[in-house]
């Protein structure tokens, strides 16, 4: 009698990437995804006939996928086409100016000293050499171990580095830290961004977070066959090692018995019988039964924790004119502070929002390829309240008005129509991800706690694990995929003790 598999249900980054290292083990795998395409929130849709990268657009530590192809017998870079970019996003501030962000640091410093002056060179100076003493402490003991408690980070970093430990500063928040660096206010809306990456606000999020900077001057690449291709091929590379898809499978259930997780029942009453079952969904469907209420105690009080930011998502294919724009661009709210106190404080869309617009069909440098209408997506940070009320049609009205002024007051045009141009609000990413409000990035990463209180990659039922962005290590494309290294490695650790 053959060994039942291992049955993963989602087919996002955690997902994926567990299925291709469990796969390349030799492990039978069947991966069961609601939705006809992988790649979960890396997804693609369809306007006036062009297909747009509808979730993430930056990616980065691409060392994460080139181990994931490697130990699966693959090759990243022959399977991938990547660019390597030079300028890492374009920034403006209504009539004050455009700010080039560059990933070698000689070239921002530069930049800063021409658009900022001296004495903010110097801060950011210091701001890199911190953000790279974050990064070199918390890569191992962190973002690549299994999930940590306040003790056990410790023990992992080591007492000979403890004063390398105090220095990441958990306890002081990222605006404060930015406050130290910058005088500039313009600087610290900037840098203070890198906590919407993780879906937080940079008030409430912890100095941690600064990071980011580190992890991008390391490097940053363009997908030139979009994002949602890298999605494609470690699908292709599960697949090659045996691994099985089945899309348009919706699980209604897990399968309990004897207190362990044995199996799943479809939608249409199918049961499949599991040696492991691997869940790459955001903990809360566990928690609120989304999956059965035998399950609802393998992530307890993931439904309470307070959300991550959602967004409201414009996908345009449309002409532009005026702004000189590059794949990545950021136009700045003139009150930052007000935006995530709307958001946070009263669960509203912000009245000035900050927009994000990622400009698909041009470089870094802001050469196009083709003519005429071009693939955009726009984002305007928004509470993840998608399974209430919401913003009824007169707030989205106002949100969508206030996110075109300002592009035009920047200097960008966009002959966008109806047919042209298609809105994703909280409400429909909590359509695509039940349980989240619409809350991309799991639990928001506010305060010290926070990274402790994400579930690890065994959950609480045996049997059962957990992969993706709501899961340890967090939020983010090489983030997820390490939690399906992460949820992979558990796995074959327990089957082994079986």
């Amino acid at each position: 009698m053959s060994e039942p598999p291992i049955v993963i249900i989602g087919a996002g980054m955690g997902g994926l990437s567990a299925a291709a290292l469990l796969a390349a083990r030799g492990l039978p795998v069947i991966v069961l995804e609601r939705q006809a395409t992988p790649g979960g929130k890396l997804r693609q849709v369809q306007v006036a006939g062009a297909a747009i990268d509808a979730g993430p657009t930056v990616f980065t530590m691409r060392w994460v996928f080139e181990r994931l192809f490697a130990e699966a017998g693959g090759d990243f870079a022959a399977e991938v086409r990547l660019a390597p970019t030079e300028l890492l996003a374009r920034h403006a501030w209504d009539d004050r100016g455009i700010f080039d962000l560059f990933a070698d640091q000689a070239a921002t410093e530069t930049a800063i000293g021409d658009f900022f002056g001296a004495g903010e060179v110097r801060g950011y100076r210091a701001f890199s050499a911190e953000a790279k003493a974050i990064y070199d402490v918390l890569l191992h003991s962190f973002l690549e171990g299994s999930r940590p408690t306040p003790i056990t980070l410790m023990t992992r970093i080591g007492l000979r580095r403890l004063p390398d430990a105090l220095a990441i500063k958990p306890h002081q928040s990222l605006w404060r830290a930015l406050t130290r660096h910058f005088k500039d206010a313009r600087l610290r809306q900037l840098f203070g961004r890198y906590a919407t990456y993780c879906g937080a606000s940079p008030f409430a999020a912890p100095a941690t977070l600064m990071l980011i900077a580190h992890v991008e001057q390391q490097g940053v690449w363009l997908a030139q066959d979009g994002m949602h291709a890298i999605a494609r091929a470690i699908e292709a590379l599960a697949v090659r090692n045996g691994a099985t898809f089945r899309y348009g499978a919706e699980v209604a259930a897990l399968i309990v018995e004897g207190g362990r997780a044995v199996g799943v029942r479809l939608a249409n009453g199918e049961e499949i019988a599991a040696a492991a079952v691997l869940c790459n969904a955001d903990p809360a469907a566990l928690a609120v039964g989304k999956f059965g209420d035998a399950a609802r105690r393998a992530a307890p009080g993931a439904e309470r924790m307070q959300r991550s930011l959602s967004s409201m998502t414009w996908m345009v294919n449309a002409p532009t004119s005026g702004f000189p724009l590059v794949r990545h661009n950021v136009f700045f709210s003139d009150d930052y502070r007000a935006e995530f106190d709307a958001i946070f404080g009263r669960g509203e869309l912000p009245a000035r929002p900050t927009v994000y617009v990622c400009a698909q069909d041009r470089d870094d440098r802001g050469a196009r390829t083709g003519e005429g209408a071009e693939r955009l997506q726009l984002i305007v940070n928004a509470p993840a309240n998608g399974d209430g009320p919401g913003p009824d049609a007169a707030a989205i009205a106002a949100c969508e008005a206030a996110t075109f002024d300002l592009l035009r007051r920047c200097g960008l045009d966009i002959a966008r129509t109806s047919d042209t141009a298609l809105l994703v609000t909280p409400a429909t990413y909590e359509g695509l991800f039940p349980a989240t409000g619409g809350a991309l990035y799991g639990l928001a990463a506010h305060g010290w706690r926070t990274p402790f209180l994400r579930p690890g990659a065994a959950s609480r039922l045996p049997g059962l694990y957990l992969a993706g962005g709501g899961v340890h290590p967090g939020a983010g494309l090489p983030m997820a995929s390490l939690s399906g290294r992460l949820a992979a490695e558990r796995i074959v650790s327990d089957l082994a003790r079986r």
